[in-house]
């Protein structure tokens, strides 16, 4: 519900801001104060801020009850660098941390057989990612003071959050997560042209290539044993200055 409701503001603010620019010519604005627009340098700057919603995506060895994943609304905030190749692509490089936490809530089917409590039902996953992805901008020609595009590539982060090294495992409470991982993303925005600055909305889907879980030292452990993969997607929504 988180998701959707963020997508439909995003949605509404795009359609707006296109009804508004695209509704009849309007006076070019050249996003750098009369100095010379930002997509003519061959290097360019900004920052960001915005909001993510991680998941975990699970597969099983058994069919028993899913993992339930409750997520949260996160944190972005990160550099923007982008080198132009042409006036329909840019290859961009994109540092940031992104601050989540997921909730993990087990069925007690898993745990049969076993003494638990209520406490044993649930890990919270926090994390705290190193962001790095290489992305290329595709976009269409500018039309008045906007211009869309779609967005891709590859990431990697760095859990700073990560506890893979921790001798502790899950029957000490201790639910661990690799540091390393490696993404891919697909997204697409809208560049809005101001007389100062370049102002981007823009929302992206990332997905793990690497399993993220790290497994308990037992084999028959109720919380890791069942699962072939634990990897982690989600959304991002970006609001870039540039």
């Amino acid at each position: 519900m988180k998701k959707i409701s963020v997508l439909l503001l995003f949605v509404f603010l795009s359609q707006t801001a296109s009804a508004q620019w695209f509704s009849k010519e309007k006076i070019l604005n050249d996003a750098n104060g009369g100095k010379g627009t930002t997509d003519k340098n061959l290097l360019s700057w900004g920052y960001f801020f915005g909001l993510n919603s991680y998941d975990f995506k699970f597969e099983y060895e058994e069919d028993l009850p899913d993992i339930l994943v409750e997520d949260n609304i996160g944190f972005n905030v990160g550099l923007v660098g982008d080198l132009r190749i042409n006036d329909y692509f840019n290859l961009r490089f994109e540092p940031g941390l992104y601050i989540t936490q997921r909730n993990l809530k087990f069925d007690s089917i898993a745990f049969v057989g076993t003494e638990f409590t209520d406490a044993d039902l649930l890990r919270e996953v926090k994390s705290t990612y190193i962001h790095l992805p290489l992305l290329l901008k595709i976009s269409t020609k500018r039309v008045n003071n906007f211009k869309p595009f779609i967005i891709g590539g590859f990431s990697t982060a760095l859990n700073l959050s990560s506890n893979e090294e921790n001798p502790d495992d899950n029957s000490a409470g201790q639910f661990r997560t690799k540091k390393n991982m490696v993404f891919y993303e697909l997204g697409f925005g809208i560049d809005f042209y101001l007389f100062y600055f370049k102002f981007t909305p823009s929302i992206r889907g990332v997905f793990a290539l690497n399993d993220e879980i790290v497994r308990d030292v037992d084999p028959n452990s109720p919380w890791t044993s069942n699962v072939t993969s634990m990897k982690t997607r989600g959304v991002f929504i970006n609001f870039t200055f540039q």
